[in-house]
């Protein structure tokens, strides 16, 4: 059984999905694939039922939710998916190309052979390295990050990355039931959560390029989330105790 799970949470994503599709089946080492669909209208879940002909349901695997939950609730339902199938290694990343499936590997190596426990396909480790952002977002992002390790105390560049992959023994310590937050808020929360437990985080240099096809999910109220969130979340901390077995 292949031990590498990638989750990709969708939604209108009928430009993007077979090629990113494609791309990752080809990998090798082998991963399998986890699409979360929430309900795309635009036929992307069609699309997955059609390549679930080609690579198989037992390598392609698809979750259809009904409605847009939001991109927290579809990363948690597919790690306890990954978690339920006895996964040893879950990733998630983007379904535009904004990360590069070729980077997987990367990940992957950081942690079966750097012993990390998190890698994280930091945009901000070695500099700045963002393609096709208008300056004003690169800004808000870069200095965002500033906010939320003075805020936390963790020492992570990349804070609000998206591009992840996991040793199944840091989501079986996470409880995930409690994880509150549905936008980039939720990036963090995993990110912090995992570093008041102890694991060993490592951040891997990639390139990220914003998407080319289909509609950036970005809003107001998704930066407003992780900007109060970042506060309400170190405050909770204070009462909580993070205390962890050793899971294999």
């Amino acid at each position: 059984m292949i031990s590498r799970l990638v989750i990709i949470p969708t939604y209108n994503e009928i430009e993007n999905i077979e090629a990113i599709v494609r791309k990752v089946m080809s990998l090798e080492p082998s991963f399998d694939l986890l699409i979360v669909d929430d309900g795309s209208p635009d036929g992307t879940a069609i699309k997955v039922k059609e390549l679930q002909e080609e690579f198989g349901k037992s390598r392609l695997h698809l979750q259809e939710r009904k409605g847009k939950l939001g991109l927290g609730t579809a990363y948690i339902h597919g790690f306890k998916y990954a978690l339920a199938n006895h996964y040893e290694y879950i990733f998630e990343m983007d379904a535009d190309f904004s990360h590069n499936p070729e980077d997987l590997l990367k990940l992957y190596d950081a942690c079966v052979n750097g012993g990390s426990d998190m890698a994280i396909g930091s945009r901000y480790v070695s500099g700045v390295n963002v393609v096709n952002w208008p300056m004003g977002r690169v800004l808000m992002s870069y200095f965002a990050g500033y906010y939320v390790r003075f805020i936390t105390g963790m020492s992570i560049m990349d804070v609000t990355a998206g591009f992840k992959c996991y040793h199944s023994k840091v989501l079986k310590t996470i409880n995930l039931d409690n994880i509150r937050f549905v936008g980039y808020a939720f990036q963090v929360e995993m990110k912090f959560t995992a570093w008041k437990y102890g694991f060993k985080i490592a951040e891997i240099p990639i390139i990220f390029t914003d998407r080319t096809k289909g509609v950036s999910k970005m809003s107001a109220n998704i930066f407003k989330e992780a900007i109060l969130g970042v506060i309400e979340m170190k405050f909770y901390s204070f009462f909580k105790k993070y205390h962890r077995n050793e899971i294999n």
